[in-house]
C-alpha cells in the first residue's frame, strides 16, 4: 500500500543524507521525497512517498522517530489529505495545429503554458499523480523533449497539523 510520510526535522547539514540512508540500510524504496524549509527558519519538511504494508509503514516510523534530527513524524495516509504534485513538459510546437491541440489539452487539464518559444511550449501541470499521468498517456503521439516532475506534497485536511 502506498503511504505518504510527513517528517518535520531540524533544518541541519547531513539530515537528508541521514534519512536517506535510513531507507537504503533497512531495504526500504522512496517512491518520492520533497524537501524545503517550513514557516519556521529551524526546520524543514520532508514528504516521502514510499510502499508497504501497515506494519513495515509502523517499523519505517519507529526508525525516523529513533534519529536526533527528527522532530515529528506523521503518516498522512491515515486521515483525510490533500496531495499535489508538479509537472512541467516541454513539448515540441511548430505546426499552428499543434499549438492549438497542446492549448486546448492545456485547458482541460487546467494547466498553464508557461514558457513559448517559435518551436517549443513548456506546459505546467498541478495536481496527483494520476492527474499527470493522464496528461503524459495523451501526448502518445507527441513525445515530450523533457519532463520533470516535482514529487508529492502534502498536506492533512482540517484541524490536523504539523506542528512542535
Amino acid at each position: 500500500m502506498r503511504h505518504i510520510i510527513s517528517i518535520l526535522v531540524e533544518n541541519e547539514f547531513g539530515a537528508l543524507g541521514r534519512i536517506a540512508g535510513l531507507f537504503t540500510a533497512r531495504g526500504y524504496n522512496i517512491d518520492s521525497l520533497t524537501v524545503a524549509p517550513t514557516d519556521d527558519p529551524t526546520l524543514s519538511r520532508m514528504t516521502l512517498v514510499t510502499q508497504g504494508d501497515d506494519q513495515t509503514v509502523e517499523q519505517i516510523r519507529k526508525q525516523l522517530n529513533k534519529l536526533l534530527d527528527v522532530v515529528r513524524v506523521s503518516d498522512i495516509t491515515e486521515a483525510l489529505h490533500i496531495e499535489r504534485e508538479l509537472m512541467l513538459v516541454k513539448i515540441q510546437a511548430t505546426s499552428s495545429e499543434s499549438r492549438e491541440e497542446f492549448k486546448r489539452l492545456a485547458d482541460i487539464f487546467d494547466a498553464c503554458v508557461v514558457d513559448v518559444t517559435d518551436k517549443t511550449y513548456t506546459i505546467e501541470v498541478i495536481g496527483r499523480g494520476s492527474k499527470l499521468d493522464a496528461f503524459l498517456d495523451l501526448l502518445k503521439d507527441q513525445t515530450p523533449m523533457e519532463v520533470v516532475r516535482s514529487g508529492v506534497i502534502g498536506i492533512a485536511r482540517g484541524e490536523k497539523q504539523m506542528r512542535v
